[in-house]
């Protein structure tokens, strides 16, 4: 039984916070008074606060793919091209890696000249490519790059994560 009350108790400790509101004041003898009822009119200098909880989002994208998303963003490169394509788009969601996708036909030349040839598919993670589908090559670049091994569905990562640009035409870095 104490149990329950402790419970309906916390329930509606929490229900007060969530809505509460803080006065301070200084009162006639010049002490000062914080207290969640109004102040008394006599007081002076009277200040109202609202109090909210703090909360803390843990069903949206984790905080690790943001932070990852924002400093190393995602194009897969990759056309109907078979097995390896649909590989590629199943390790990205596998993994929850929010990305763009890139089509190279939209672009032949432009695609040449960022990547270097006409090699598809083509994992680009903020500068960094991966030519080619190879999962362990992959998984590396990515968890590099800071993204989680496991990120939840791909379908909860929000499409605003992914860049909507394509990647400046930069050399490829040194192979390692």
């Amino acid at each position: 039984m104490k149990k329950i009350t402790l419970g309906i108790a916390i329930l509606l400790f929490s229900g007060a916070l969530a809505a509460a509101q803080l006065y301070r004041w200084v009162d006639e003898q010049g002490h000062v008074e914080w207290r969640d009822t109004p102040p008394p009119s006599g007081a002076k200098q009277i200040e109202q606060r609202n109090i909210r909880p703090n909360t803390i989002d843990t069903a949206g994208v984790p905080y690790a793919v943001k932070r990852a998303a924002r400093d190393f963003p995602v194009t897969l490169w990759a056309t109907n091209c078979g097995e390896a394509c649909d590989k590629a788009r199943a390790h990205l969601a596998r993994r929850g890696i929010p990305y763009a996708e890139k089509n190279p036909q939209s672009d032949i030349e432009a695609y040449k000249k960022l990547v270097g040839g006409l090699e598809i598919p083509v994992l680009v993670i903020g500068r960094e490519q991966c030519k080619g589908y190879l999962e362990s090559e992959w998984d590396d670049a990515l968890d590099i790059a800071g993204y989680p091994r496991s990120a939840g569905p791909a379908s909860a990562v929000p499409k605003a994560l992914a860049p909507t640009t394509e990647p400046a035409a930069t050399p490829a870095p040194a192979a390692r």
